[in-house]
Parts: C-alpha cells; structure tokens; sequence
C-alpha cells in the first residue's frame, strides 16, 4: 500500500507542476483583447465572508447595451483559474460572457478546501452577483458548468440557487460517498490521489485534513460522522430542489471513471424532472474532456456548447430532440442512443454460480481493477483494459466461475448485478467482484468490477449479498465467455480482511447464486 501511494504523491506533484507550466504560458495580461472582439480580464471578486476568489471574465464583442447570457466555471481540484481559458473564449465567440474562478482553497483564491461545503456554494452566487453588477449579464439566462470538481459544485449551486437555468456536470457526482465509498469500501488510490493534490496545490481545512485521515485509515468509529458529511456535499440529497427550480441538467461521464464512477450518475439522471441528458464514453476520470481544454476538437464540449444555447439562448438545435442517453462502447466507439437509462438493458442473462468456493483472504490473486488513471486511459485510446489469465488465477485466493462460449457476440450495456451467499469466519471482510470477457487462450479482459466491505456479521453464518458492479458498454466477440471472479486484495480499495480470514461462497437450493448480466438488443 505504501508503494502505491508513494507513486500517486509522485503523479499528483506530476500533474500539478502541468499545470503551473500551462498556466504561465497561458497567462495574460490583466486585459487582453482577441482579433474577433473577444476580451479577457483578470479580477479578484469577494466571495464567501469577504474570501477573495481569483476569476477571468471572457467578453464577447461589444454589442451596444445588449446583455448576454452569462457562464460560470469553476475549477476542478488542483487546476488553476485558466483551466478554461480555451473553452471560455469559444462561448464568448457565441455570445456568452464567460467567468471562471478558482475555488477556495486552492493556488491563490483565499480561503482552505472546504470539498463543496456550504462556503463553496455560497462562493457560486457570489461570482454571479458579482459579474450582474459588473458586466452585461441577463439575469435570466444564467448557466454554470465544471469538471470534476467544478461539476459537483456547480449541480450544488444549481439546488441552492434558482437563477442558474442550466448546468453541464462533466466528469462530476452526485453521490460523493456513492463514489468513493461504494460497497461501503474505501476506494483508497482515488482518495490519495486527491489528498495529496489538495496538500500539494491547496491549503485544506482542518475538517477537510481529519476527514481525509479518517477515511484512509479506515476507521469506522467515523463512519457515520463521514457519511453525513458526504450527503452534505452530494447533489443527490438536493435533487428534489433542481426538479423545483426547472434546472436544465447535462450530466456526462466515463466509463472507467476511478474517482466518480458512472452508477451514482445515472441513478441520480433517473431523479430528474426537468430537461436533461445524459452522455457516458470510454476513459477514466476527465479524460473525455481533456482535448477541449486544450482548444482541440472535442465532442463533450460541442454538446456542452449546445445544451447552453438551446436553454440559454433558445437556439433551436435539436439537442432536445435526440435520445437524451447517449452511451459510447468501449469496444468499437459507436455512440448508441436511448430513451432513458431503464431502456439501455434490453434484456438479462444470468450466470449461474453453481458449488462452494472458499478462499483465503489478505493475497491478491492478479485479478485487478488496474490502476487509477491509467489503466482506463490505455483502454480508452488503445481499448487495453487490465488484464488477467483466468486459468492460472490461483483459487487458493480467488473464486472464479465462466459462462460457456457465446455463438454471438453479447453487447453488455449497463450495469450487472452478482446476488451470492457469502459465509464468514470473521465478523468483517472485503471482497472484489470482477466480470472478464475471456478469450479462447483464456485471457480475460476486465468488463466490470466493485468491491464490498461488511462488518458485524456473525463468523461461520451465512448472508445474502447482491452487489452492483460498474455500469458499462463492452461487447463480447462471439466464441468468447464471460467469466466472474471474486478475490479479496485491489490496489484500488482498502481491505477489511482480518489476517488469515477466509471467506465461502455457496448456491443454496432455495437461493442460488448467479450474475446477472445486461445486455443490449442483439
């Protein structure tokens, strides 16, 4: 565990020293005007109890006394305020104003990380406040968008303030416990990962430090002190105040995300009353958005620029006309569209897992969900998802049962479901489910995977267990099987495993054990 963590210190330093080389040679001057019209300025505006946010504004051409509709952008975790320079400048050519600031906490915005504390939203509508005083913002054509962390606290505005009519969550959550505390399971290399770029690019909250520390050492005693903290800071517990306010809600994510996972998205997307949509692709967390940061072609981002201008500006581009789930497969990159997410899954098949398997416990059998960022990226560029040989997995330490050979390809869309017996001989555990399409040389290539923590169970009697795994879209080749393999260790997760634990897997009778699979129409 310490050699993981050591290397994601290390790529957090990595990152955030990019992030200073783009900012210096992204800098400009305290106004700067473009060739078309377009102008930006740097401005320091008070937020939250006088704490000063650093802010660009981005104004398109002047228009007489026209007002404009106007978009807020914060930034995600780490990044400085000229994260969106790019994107910014492309909506003012459209004729928006455009404000970016850094949020609390973070480079030199005033304040500590609060981690989209109530300080934070309150920060949102003063940045709106400010820029209706100080430039030609329509009050009534107000829009917010972010990613990652600009996401989150941009769904959270939206439900604390009204005035903001659309938000494009890129990369961001709904559920914050949901995402990096699902199964009841710590995801340990997201949470360093975000730890260390807060200590290295920021300045936490002494709540925000303890929070952290809790979380990391596993320490349950916390546990529901953690959780409400979480909920506070989750859209999810707002959305029956975005459905009150009309919001219109673009949400849009990965696959692969390893911070935000894409299940918490979609469940809260179905929570929705208003306008809304929903986009899934391949990739890991904020990958899809990357090239449209860097002023590349990107298809999020022209469907991000989109949704504004038909609930912003009333363009009338069809954006609220087409399937509003829009999923791209891993596997071959075709987008598929869909009436609501219910509609992805076609139909099931289900896995039977028939006998008793018992494993060890505290060995990781090299059956892995990969590597946080990485290994999502590789997938996402060269389809190389983790890899694992399903024959030689030893079963000392990992239960594995596989389909037979598929006549035709299976395209798995959505989310499968494991439902097991599970009998301990301690009273707490961590399992990790892994769904594999095997090819004929039985390698397997990760499709899913989710892990599962429990406490207080009574050792030697036997529970019942459905877990979700991460929704997804994969197709499996034709010839091909799918296999499930339940191990105990993943350099994602932290472990629960008491040392030499071991933990039974059984079929009753009257229950028997089985995955259930999603599956598109063939």
């Amino acid at each position: 565990m310490a050699h993981h963590r050591q290397a994601l210190r290390t790529a957090a330093v990595g990152a955030v020293s990019a992030s200073l080389i783009a900012s210096g040679a992204l800098g400009l001057a305290p106004t700067a005007r473009a060739a078309d019209g377009t102008s930006v300025r740097f401005v320091d505006i008070h937020g939250d109890g006088g704490t000063i946010l650093k802010a660009n504004v981005v104004m398109p051409a002047a228009d007489g006394d026209r007002r404009h509709p106007l978009i807020v952008l914060p930034t995600s975790w780490g990044f400085p305020q000229v994260q969106y320079l790019a994107q910014a400048r492309a909506l003012a050519d459209s004729g928006y104003i455009v404000v970016g600031y850094n949020v609390r906490g973070f480079w030199q915005s005033g304040g500590e990380i609060e981690v989209a504390g109530p300080a934070d939203v309150a920060d949102a509508r003063e940045v709106i406040d400010w820029a209706l005083a100080h430039t030609p913002a329509d009050p009534r054509r107000i829009g917010m968008a972010g990613v990652s962390y600009g996401a989150g606290i941009s769904l959270l505005a939206a439900a604390h303030d009204p005035r903001v009519r659309a938000v494009a969550s890129l990369s961001g959550w709904a559920d914050l416990i949901g995402s990096i505390y699902s199964g009841r399971t710590q995801h340990t290399q997201a949470a360093t990962l975000l730890d260390t770029v807060g200590k290295v690019a920021g300045r936490e909250s002494a709540e925000t430090r303890r929070v952290f520390s809790d979380f990391l050492s596993g320490d349950l005693s916390r546990e529901q002190e953690m959780t409400a903290w979480g909920r506070r800071r989750s859209a999810g517990t707002y959305v029956d105040r975005i459905n009150k306010n009309g919001t219109a809600v673009l949400l849009a994510g990965a696959w692969g995300d390893t911070v935000f996972p894409p299940n918490q998205s979609a469940e809260f997307y179905e929570k929705l009353t208003g306008p809304k949509r929903l986009e899934l692709r391949p990739g890991d967390h904020a990958t899809p958005e990357l090239t449209g940061m860097l002023g590349l072609p990107n298809d999020l981002w022209t469907d991000t620029r989109r949704w504004f201008d038909r609930y912003l500006r009333g363009v009338d581009n069809g954006i609220d006309r087409e399937q509003p789930v829009r999923l791209k497969s891993r596997t071959t990159g075709s987008q598929e569209g869909y009436p609501d997410w219910k509609s992805v899954a076609a139909t099931t098949r289900k896995i039977d897992l028939a006998g008793t398997a018992t494993i060890h416990t505290n060995v990781d059998s090299g059956a892995d969900g990969g590597i946080v960022f990485l290994s999502s990226i590789l997938d996402q560029v060269a389809r190389l998802p983790p890899v694992a040989s399903i024959p030689l997995l030893p079963r000392r330490w990992a239960a594995v049962w596989q389909s037979g050979k598929y006549a035709t390809a299976q395209r798995v869309r959505g989310t499968a479901t494991l439902h097991t017996t599970v009998t301990p001989t301690a009273e707490s555990g961590t399992l990790v489910a892994y769904l594999y399409d095997v090819g004929p040389l039985g390698l397997g290539k990760l499709v899913s995977n989710a892990p599962y923590s429990f406490h207080g169970r009574t050792p030697g009697t036997p529970f019942g267990l459905d877990l979700e795994l991460f929704s997804t879209a994969y197709d499996v080749p034709a010839g091909h099987r799918l296999a499930l393999v339940v191990d105990t260790v993943d350099p994602l997760y932290f472990e629960h495993n008491p040392s030499g634990a071991r933990l039974t897997f059984s079929s009753p009778p009257n229950d028997p054990s089985y995955v259930s699979v999603p599956l598109r129409e063939q």
